[in-house]
């Protein structure tokens, strides 16, 4: 039994024929839910991939159907995404269909692909049952010609597109989402922009025959990177801002999330990188979805990946794979709308799989009932997870709010440099001697066979150096085998902690299989000589992580690393060494604050405790 609500398998799955994509969620009149869903029964682009819809009468718990939009014997229908007209509770289902069976399709190399699940017209048909039973007349959303689409290699005479995201109402009217594909060739897609379709009348007009489109933004050109970025500014979403207008984000292979603000109900944007705050840092994020939703109380929430940079930039990524790689875990960052402008908080790990190669991504967010639930899917299983009301507070805490936190502390050092008792450290490694009896080593039965919580600690610190002089201990707490915890000043000026500790094996497991070491720093160039430093290693024994904040900002990598956040050996039982720890033993200045939490505190309770120690002690 999972214990940790962020593990993949604690969600309740979605059925599906096997492939699944883009499970998205519209809650129904009644309470109960339809979900849509691209799904087949063989591989992504397989012949046979259609769209489906489900019905849940217990928030995701249970499901009926498949029940088809289009037959899986019909051409390629795909990338489904639903809308519900407010007042009647018609749920309208639009997809990119392959309307003239076409079995391969020119790259823009001379060669050509077999895989046609990305072109074709923007159909739509609708459910008056909740997703039960679908109209049989299948109508077309008129797409305006762009720049890309007379580039490609059909001038034009065939579409390349896909929608991802979810339609939205805005202002009275209908809008839809897509991004152009300009043409295929190395890494499928070589050329993205995102562009919207706006019915003014579908709301209030029945019949489909007679609805109205336009195509966004004005003039040749859809939503793409800022000068002097790639090709890729691919599965544009949006939602509408508190203030009236709207907000977009969509992923690049520039290794940044892209956003823009409409003011004018999409007609012209303004975009940009992505950044925390209004001219802030920059926000990492890898050629994958990054979605944002607003919420019934004005706040946001956005899904991405945390990683990137420079460093993925210089990859290979538009030519390879690379790029699409990485998406476990996920994080979300909780937003505040202020003067028009989305303010992010520090991102937070939200779900994450113990197999690192594991990709989920394609998220939908629900709300009902005062509750919100995020949908996912890794390709072959896609799920519904409830997040946790805590979670959901700290991302949308009060960014100025200062409070010390003392939840889960093990250990606090205000002396400076001397000697302190180690408490006992919590279990990182979920799998040590959980299914036996410690005095005898017999198998238990029944629930002592589960598998125990994943722990998790946290270490923060006050720290001055009077100079960075490279190995410098900030803490050591080894015994003579080397188990235990080190914080040591790095040649590159970085904080780097390690962990040392026994390994354990598979469930069930009684005995130690040797010992391991795991290391993760701070990025470089933040420490600074003759600073009063505020830094927090968090080790987070679900996920396997170790994330560092410096100053009350969560690393990133900066321009050095893709990535600010690593993992630690998932076999490390714990990170116990010897009874006693020394404090500031061999540093070159000042500590006046040691903090050990038996638990991974999250990046905005450490902010807020970073105030409350700037209050105090000018952190």
């Amino acid at each position: 039994m999972l214990m940790d609500g962020r593990h993949l398998e604690t969600g309740t799955e979605i059925p599906s024929e096997g492939y699944c994509d883009e499970p998205y969620v519209v809650v129904n009149a009644d309470g109960s839910w339809t979900c849509t869903m691209t799904t087949g029964r063989g591989i992504e682009g397989e012949g046979g991939q259609h769209v489906v819809s489900y019905r849940s009468p217990n928030q995701g718990q249970t499901w009926e159907g498949p029940f088809d939009i289009e037959p899986a014997s019909g051409p390629e229908a795909s990338w489904v995404m639903p809308l519900t007209v407010p007042g009647t509770g018609r749920i309208y289902a639009f997809y990119t269909y392959n309307r003239d069976n076409l079995r391969e399709v020119k790259t823009v190399d001379g060669g050509v692909y077999a895989r046609v699940d990305s072109l074709g017209v923007y159909a739509y048909k609708f459910s008056d049952d909740n997703g039960r039973t679908w109209s049989r007349d299948r109508f077309e959303i008129p797409m305006r010609l762009f720049e890309c689409d007379r580039q490609n290699a059909y001038g034009g005479k065939v579409l390349f597109f896909w929608g991802v995201g979810k339609p939205f109402v805005h202002h009275g009217a209908a809008y839809v989402v897509a991004s152009k594909v300009g043409g295929f060739g190395e890494g499928f897609f070589v050329h993205n922009e995102g562009v919207l379709f706006r019915s003014p009348n579908l709301l209030t007009e029945p019949d489909p025959a007679r609805h109205v489109w336009e195509t966004l933004p004005d003039g040749d050109v859809g939503l793409r990177t800022p000068a002097g970025g790639g090709p890729i500014a691919g599965e544009f979403n949006v939602t509408p801002l508190s203030d009236g207008g709207l907000y977009g984000t969509y992923r690049t292979i520039d290794g940044w999330a892209c956003h823009a603000y409409s003011r004018d109900d999409g007609h012209t944007w303004e975009h940009e990188y992505m950044t925390y705050t209004p001219g802030g840092r920059r926000v990492k994020n890898p050629r994958a979805a990054n979605f944002v939703r607003r919420f019934s109380n004005g706040k946001y929430l956005y899904w991405f990946h945390f990683h990137g940079g420079e460093v993925l930039a210089r990859a290979p990524n538009l030519r390879s794979w690379v790029g699409y790689e990485h998406r476990n875990p996920v994080w979300l960052c909780g937003g505040i709308e202020r003067d028009g402008r989305i303010h992010w908080s520090q991102p937070e790990i939200a779900l994450y799989d113990d197999n690192p190669g594991v990709r989920i991504s394609y998220p939908d967010f629900i709300e009902q009932d005062g509750r919100i639930w995020l949908t996912e899917t890794q390709k072959t299983i896609a799920r519904v997870h409830e997040l946790d009301t805590q979670l959901l507070a700290a991302l949308w805490a009060d960014p100025s709010e200062a409070r010390p936190t003392r939840d889960g502390l093990l250990l606090e050092h205000t002396d400076g440099k001397g000697s302190i008792r180690m408490p006992d450290l919590p279990t990182l490694h979920n799998r040590g001697g959980g299914r036996v009896d410690p005095s005898t080593g017999a198998t238990l039965p029944g629930q002592a066979c589960a598998i125990a919580p994943r722990g998790g600690m946290t270490l923060e610190l006050l720290v001055n150096f009077r100079s960075l002089k490279p190995w410098q201990v900030v803490f050591d707490s080894r015994d003579v085998e080397g188990r235990g915890i080190l914080l040591q000043l790095t040649d590159r000026g970085t904080l780097k902690l390690s962990l040392a500790g026994h390994t354990y094996g598979e469930p069930g497991g009684r005995w130690s299989c040797g010992l391991c070491e795991s290391a993760w720093e701070t990025d470089g160039g933040l420490l600074k000589a003759g600073t009063l430093h505020h830094v927090v290693f968090i080790v987070d024994g679900g996920p396997k992580t170790i994330s560092v904040l410096v100053d009350g900002e969560l690393c990133d990598g900066g321009r050095d690393r893709q990535y600010g956040w690593g993992r630690f050996n998932p076999h490390l039982r714990d990170a116990n060494g010897a009874t006693t720890g020394v404090v500031a033993g061999g540093l070159d200045g000042d500590l006046p604050l040691f903090r050990i939490y038996g638990r991974p505190l999250l990046a905005a309770e450490l902010a807020a405790s970073r105030r409350a120690l700037k209050q105090v002690r000018g952190a």
